[in-house]
């Protein structure tokens, strides 16, 4: 797949600050071409991507995320439906309903919009089958994704990949810090930097994870020496100015919403203070704005593979 070059859809705040990431303007340029793929198939498989979304409960914020794919699927030409579930549906209910759309020849991909409510098992998104599981969550996908194998990647750490990619950096041999451990964001993210499976993943940073449980002064040693600062950690200003390395290319996948102390309003944060750290970075994405947009260009980029490869198969 070829990308436009996403330095002609990024700004600069000044001079000397540094270089803030238009999310919204890279995502949009691989949407369109990600729609000439989707009319390409469409020629040759007579038939249009087709992809499931199972919403569960009512939290605000996975019902925005939601929306935004939805309306990127419109954009790119894909088929979808989301289903919607009461947060008390008893478990097997949602896993019947996975299964029904695992059987189903006319859907191509399935996504479990995480997190779900705190009484379903975490192990619910392996009954989606691995060649619909376009998050990459199952089993099948991420065991093939850690040997460096041909697998669907979690879309987060697709999009960290191309921003790094795209910017002209090599970042072969850098330092990148990443803070934050999830199985589903963090994890991902270091295990595709540190990789060595050129050109399909293949990054070779020297990559370290920072968690809760990581002494606080060694947390800031670590983000001080790093070439590469992800922060996925969903905590508002944990990354502070003076932690940023002097032109350091600094990732904000954390997002927040709080109440701004002047106007009382609500409004959504990132994990990087971006007043202060707008001063020192190199490249900077912003929350909202930044990564968010290109994950869910990704996962639209997943489930065109995934029709792709399903209609290979047949």
């Amino acid at each position: 797949m070829k990308f436009l070059h996403f330095r002609s859809v990024i700004f600069n705040i000044r001079r000397h600050k540094a270089t803030v990431i238009d999310g919204k303007s890279v995502a949009n340029k691989i949407l369109d071409n990600l729609r000439n793929e989707v009319e390409t198939f469409k020629y040759h498989s007579k038939r249009i991507p087709h992809l499931k979304v199972l919403l569960v409960g009512d939290d605000p914020a996975s019902a925005s995320y939601v929306k935004n794919k939805t309306i990127a699927a419109k954009v790119v030409g894909i088929e979808t439906e989301t289903v919607k579930f009461a947060p008390d549906i008893p478990e097997e209910t949602l896993i019947n309903t996975i299964d029904h759309f695992n059987r189903d020849d006319n859907v191509d991909a399935i996504l479990l919009q995480l997190p779900l409510p705190a009484k379903f098992n975490k192990a619910i998104c392996q009954k989606i089958s691995p060649e619909k599981d376009v998050d990459g969550f199952t089993f099948p996908n991420f065991g093939k994704f850690c040997l460096q194998m041909d697998s669907f990647v979690p879309c987060t750490a697709l999009a960290i990949q191309y921003l790094l990619h795209e910017s002209g950096i090599d970042i072969t041999g850098k330092n990148a810090v990443i803070c934050g451990r999830s199985k589903h964001v963090g994890l991902p993210i270091a295990l595709i930097l540190q990789s060595d499976y050129e050109p399909k993943i293949g990054n070779g940073a020297n990559v370290t994870i920072c968690h809760t449980h990581t002494p606080k002064e060694q947390t800031v040693e670590f983000c001080r020496n790093a070439d590469i600062l992800i922060s996925a950690t969903g905590v508002p200003s944990l990354i502070r100015g003076h932690m940023i390395k002097q032109g350091a290319f600094v990732i904000d996948v954390g997002i927040s919403r709080i109440t701004d102390p002047i106007t009382s309003k609500t409004k959504l944060v990132g994990d990087v203070n971006f007043e202060e750290a707008v001063q020192v970075a190199g490249y900077l994405t912003p929350v909202p704005g930044g990564v968010g947009p290109l994950t869910v260009a990704m996962l639209m980029k997943n489930t065109i593979t995934a029709a792709k490869r399903r209609f290979a198969a047949k």
